[in-house]
């Protein structure tokens, strides 16, 4: 068994090294306008190989909005930047019934949602109703409008801003729809010598650096990488090292995290679980591996379980992070 075993983890291995090998070449491509940034963007690669949405949070001006169009540039994909804003509504997302006085009829005039990548920006600046809109359409990848449902088109990948800076006047996201996002990942500001290279970059450079972008990959080359994706190798210890990090979020005191229980209110949800196997394959992929291992998971734990840690009043007290929790709880779980 354990031969036979080995030779089919050889075989995928090296699978999985030709497919992944555009991953390379779409990421020089996404580098020749964005400088650096390589955390958000293999994350963003990672939402978009394993069909899960995102939500990035972050200061304005950090080339959140370049870098979604760049790619969409680099996968030829249809881009849609909806602003969100607090007379924002369901309509202006999803679409309309509009009248037609000539031919007394209703026509259907489709929303933005309509795209293969959507940036919806500032996201909980928007009322509860319409930030809803967007979450049913990112589960169901369908959208009804008057009697008529229409399904979105594959790939279908929503990146849902927040800045964290202004609380006054915003929506924040409800748990339980911030759960539907696959990953939450924080950008941070470049570096110093990152900043002196933008510097450099003119609005005129910039265009001419956009119009030069070649397509490397197309929408059925993405489909097709998902499902190879799935054929990903991961062993059932490494399974079990997943549920350990994920039921030390529930139930600290069993796996001697006494210390962090009065800062958990809840843990986190079954879909942690499922998106950091998810998760940990994409990462692998990414790395032109056929099989996971244990760094693969601690890479993707702190995207995956961020937002699905619902924290104690003692926590933002002592002013603990979510960051924190999940490193004391990889530096304490066994590693297979």
């Amino acid at each position: 068994m354990g031969a036979d075993m080995d030779k089919t983890i050889r075989e995928l291995h090296e699978k999985i090294q030709k497919e992944s090998v555009f991953i390379q070449d779409l990421k020089n491509e996404i580098h020749k306008i964005i400088i650096g940034q390589d955390y958000v963007i293999e994350r963003v690669l990672v939402g978009l190989l394993s069909n899960g949405h995102i939500l990035i949070e972050g200061v304005p001006g950090l080339a959140k909005t370049l870098l979604i169009k760049t790619l969409s540039k680099c996968i030829q994909t249809k881009f849609q930047r909806i602003q969100f804003t607090p007379d924002l509504l369901p309509a202006d997302i999803i679409g309309t019934l509009v009248y037609n006085p000539q031919t007394t009829q209703f026509i259907v005039k489709k929303g933005p949602i309509f795209a293969n990548i959507i940036l919806a920006d500032e996201i909980n600046r928007a009322p509860a109703k319409t930030q809803s809109a967007l979450l049913e359409a990112m589960q169901e990848r369908q959208v009804t409008i008057g009697e008529q449902t229409y399904k979105l088109e594959e790939p279908f990948l929503v990146l849902a801003t927040q800045n964290p800076i202004e609380q006054e006047g915003t929506y924040p996201l409800p748990e339980a729809q911030v759960d539907r996002f696959m990953l939450k990942i924080k950008i941070s500001y470049p570096q110093k010598e990152e900043e002196k290279e933008i510097l450099d970059l003119t609005p005129q450079i910039l265009d001419e650096r956009f119009s030069n972008i070649k397509p490397i990959i197309t929408p059925s080359d993405i489909l097709k990488a998902r499902k190879i994706i799935n054929e990903i190798y991961i062993d059932e210890k490494l399974k079990e090292y997943i549920l350990n990090i994920v039921f030390s979020t529930r139930e600290p005191e069993n796996y001697n995290l006494s210390d962090i229980k009065q800062f958990i209110m809840y843990g986190a949800s079954p879909r942690a679980s499922i998106y950091l196997v998810l998760a940990a394959k994409c990462y692998a992929f990414l790395n032109h591996r056929g099989y996971v291992i244990p760094d693969d998971i601690k890479a993707m734990a702190y995207d995956v379980l961020r937002h699905r840690i619902i924290l104690t009043y003692e926590a933002e007290a002592e002013q603990i992070t979510t960051d924190d929790i999940i490193k004391q709880i990889l530096n304490t779980i066994e590693v297979p």
